[in-house]
């Protein structure tokens, strides 16, 4: 390959320099943030002989150029620039980022505060399920179970302590989150918060009711009558109160220095900030809800079932605003008049968004995305949405817009033929027990037509997507996965002998043996499309249950990255036939910048069989969310799989034949 004729090419198919806002590479791909991607002359790089194909994802446009070439065809595009293109990956997921419209923009500064909290939000939402079985009537005869086994009510009680914990004080865990995404300290953050949900302040869930009644609390502050109104399970306030923080401490920041801005920025954010919460921020988010709520009632009277309709369409988007804590008390004062459509127009709106993570359940292959849905999809249809919305939905975008959809039918159906709430409950399959006694048929029917339009829908766009896997795995961010404490993986042992433990058996029909000890995996059924669709190169994949990567044969290193992740190794047979073997440790590992990797090779080692190439500790990489799973391919040639998926090989042991390239 003439590396510099290829750069050569690649500019003007791309659009030029004007076109390129940052350049990064991997292992094997040049990834690529274009002003616009119209301008791509894809049929150009996909003709290249020397480039093995293109895709776009994640905002990146790709180009996959292979082992041992991508580092040098970089050097020289970025030779051909008269601007500085080169950026690391990180910074150029940033400039990614910051391209997209504002919409996109802002799907992603919510996916990034609300995905770390998934985890307790999904087990908050669980837990709420559970406690949902054991205290609610008519699910299991006419008396709740903690009333017929009365020795269940301390355990009940518990769950419900556990369960409510997340959501009453969730302004903490998005304040929390919120501030270090817009750039400020997370503890300040967390700390107003706190301030948002102190046991002094009269409860969120009350405030409404305590206002009608006369018995709210006030502070006297410059003349002005505070409420004292926490905000217990609200999202948009803290959102805004979280921003407002931020910006704050990043201006005390740039114009206070040394120990002045280390005593001055902490009180003076604090003390601003909690004066704009609670006089302006928070009362104006709550009489925005109140007027939403009364929106929404009197469109839902008046339109029918045109008006449930565009009540069920658009309740999910209130969800994500947090503005749906507002409702109730309408639903209360609706229920004392005779019943509330509320409640099951938010199930429908809960059935179908779970039902659309079901399907991406089943749909994904990213093992990250599967964990997350299957969980998350669960907890939808039985009340909590919060982690099918955020961690699955929102990042996807079309599972929204579908479970949007099935919900506007859904909601519809309920109001052809008034179906009502007369109790609050967990909005979901369960929430049949708060419904209307003589409703409660049709409640299960529209509920099941809903699911299935939801699933259906989705299933089948997932299906008809050819990228749908590319699109998981961009959408799929590293700390899906609950953080833990990994222990350090084991040595691995020596390795056994090989049929491939010399260069001589390295002909153009030679054996290369297994660098991991693992379970074998067709390389069809990776995460990655790119490995999946064989554009690397063929061979197979290994699931590692072993940290230790050697070499598959006596050659020479002709990558290696220096975070660890990525390791190819050249053979030349007597006859002069070159057999690369690229072998890449998980994938979107390079995110990980050489955490929990130890490389003991370099690139021009020369390397014999079962020599150790890089130490890794697999739980951890778990841990931090990343698939471990180790693609081994030729890039040039074909190979003739000795192993079978499912089964597990040692270190050394052969694992396919390569055959020349046809």
């Amino acid at each position: 390959m003439d590396h510099a004729q290829v750069a050569q090419r690649i500019l003007p198919a791309i659009g030029g320099e004007d076109n390129i806002l940052g350049a990064a590479h991997c292992a094997t791909r040049l990834r690529l943030v274009l002003r616009d991607s119209e301008k791509v002359n894809t049929t150009a790089l996909d003709d290249d002989p020397d480039l093995k194909g293109t895709f776009e994802a994640g905002g990146m446009f790709q180009i996959i150029v292979g082992p041992g070439d991508v580092d040098i065809v970089f050097d020289e595009l970025t030779k051909l620039c008269s601007k500085n293109i080169a950026v690391s990956t990180e910074e150029l997921k940033n400039v990614a980022t910051k391209k997209g419209n504002p919409f996109s923009r802002g799907i992603k500064v919510l996916a990034d505060i609300f995905v770390p909290l998934i985890p307790i939000l999904v087990g908050g939402g669980l837990l709420m399920a559970l406690n949902n079985v054991l205290t609610a009537p008519d699910l299991f005869g006419p008396l709740p179970l903690v009333e017929r086994y009365p020795a269940l009510g301390d355990t009940a009680g518990l769950i419900n302590l556990l369960a409510s914990a997340p959501f009453a004080f969730l302004p903490i865990l998005v304040g929390f989150t919120a501030t270090k995404r817009f750039g400020g300290n997370e503890y300040l953050g967390a700390g107003i918060g706190m301030a948002m949900v102190m046991p002094d302040l009269v409860n969120g869930y009350s405030v409404v009711e305590a206002m009608s009644e006369g018995t709210m609390s006030y502070w006297h502050i410059f003349g002005i009558d505070v409420a004292q109104a926490g905000y217990q399970g609200t999202v948009l306030p803290v959102l805004v109160v979280a921003w407002i923080l931020a910006t704050i401490e990043k201006f005390l920041h740039r114009h206070l220095r040394g120990t002045v801005d280390f005593l001055v920025t902490p009180v003076l954010s604090l003390l601003v900030t909690g004066f704009l919460t609670f006089m302006a921020v928070g009362p104006v988010m709550r009489v925005a809800g109140e007027w939403l709520g009364m929106g929404l009632a009197n469109l839902y009277e008046f339109g029918g079932p045109v008006g449930g309709f565009l009540f069920g369409l658009v309740y999910s988007p209130i969800v994500i605003t947090g503005l749906h804590q507002s409702f109730p008390p309408i639903e209360l004062e609706l229920i004392s008049q005779g019943g509330s459509f509320i409640f099951p127009t938010a199930s429908m709106a809960n059935i179908a968004q779970g039902a659309a993570t079901l399907a991406i359940f089943l749909l994904a292959k990213n093992e990250k995305l599967k964990g997350l849905s299957g969980a998350a999809g669960a907890s939808a249809v039985v009340g909590i949405t919060e982690p099918a919305i955020f961690g699955v939905n929102l990042r996807l975008r079309w599972p929204f817009y579908i479970g949007m959809g099935s919900a506007a039918l859904g909601s519809a159906l309920v109001a052809i033929f008034h179906v009502k709430g007369v109790a609050l409950g967990a909005a979901g399959f369960l929430g049949a027990v708060s419904i209307r006694s003589s409703d409660i048929p049709m409640f299960l029917v529209c509920s099941v037509i809903t699911f299935v339009i939801s699933f259906g829908a989705s299933l089948a766009y997932g299906k008809l997507r050819g990228n749908f896997d590319a699109d998981a795995a961009a959408a799929t961010p590293a700390d899906l996965a609950t953080p833990v404490e990994a222990e350090p993986a084991a040595p691995a042992p020596a390795p056994a002998a090989s049929a491939a433990s010399s260069t001589d058996t390295l002909t153009a029909l030679g054996t290369v043996a297994a660098p991991l000890t693992g379970d074998v995996l067709n390389l069809a059924e990776v995460s990655d499309p790119m490995f999946a669709g064989g554009k690397l190169g063929s061979g197979m994949a290994i699931v590692p249950t072993e940290g230790r990567l050697v070499a598959p044969f006596d050659g020479k290193v002709i990558v290696s990255f220096p975070s660890g992740h990525a390791f190819a190794v050249r053979s030349i047979a007597p006859d002069g036939t070159k057999v690369d073997v690229l072998m890449h440790i998980g994938f979107d590992t390079v995110e990980l910048k050489g955490e929990h990797f130890r490389p003991l090779a370099q690139k021009g080692d020369e390397v014999k069989a079962g020599e150790t190439l890089c130490e890794f500790d697999i739980p951890a990489i778990r841990a931090a969310g990343y698939d471990i799973t180790t693609p081994v391919v030729v890039t040039k040639g074909s190979t003739q799989c000795l192993r079978h998926t499912g089964e597990s090989v040692r270190a050394g042991e052969p694992l396919y034949t390569v055959h020349p390239a046809s």
